[in-house]
């Protein structure tokens, strides 16, 4: 098991995490509740639509949130190198103010 968790990228442990506890707190809402008759199947598909749309929203979110980071850090990078060719074309030193 801990083999498959590190394995996972973030946003997929993220969804996995807030999907586990969106069918948590759908089963304890079927139990303290008067929704609907508590028999197997709204059990299950409360599981299954309580903790799927949980986890693929917040995975969703989180691969978004890492995608938007990324490109982030890439046009800093970007950027930099752009920066430093300039400087080197007008001869001036990275280091140094034109």
């Amino acid at each position: 098991m801990k083999q498959f968790w590190t394995r996972l990228s973030g946003p997929a442990k993220i969804g996995l995490v807030l999907g586990i506890v969106g069918a948590l707190l759908t089963v304890i809402g079927l139990f303290f509740g008067d929704f609907a008759p508590l028999t197997v199947r709204t059990v299950l598909l409360g599981i299954l639509l309580g903790g799927g749309s949980w986890g693929v929203v917040s995975w969703a979110i989180a691969a978004a949130a890492a995608d938007a980071a990324a490109d982030a850090v890439a046009d800093a990078g970007a950027d930099a190198a752009a920066d430093a060719g300039e400087s080197e074309a007008e001869g001036n030193a990275p280091d140094q103010d034109p």
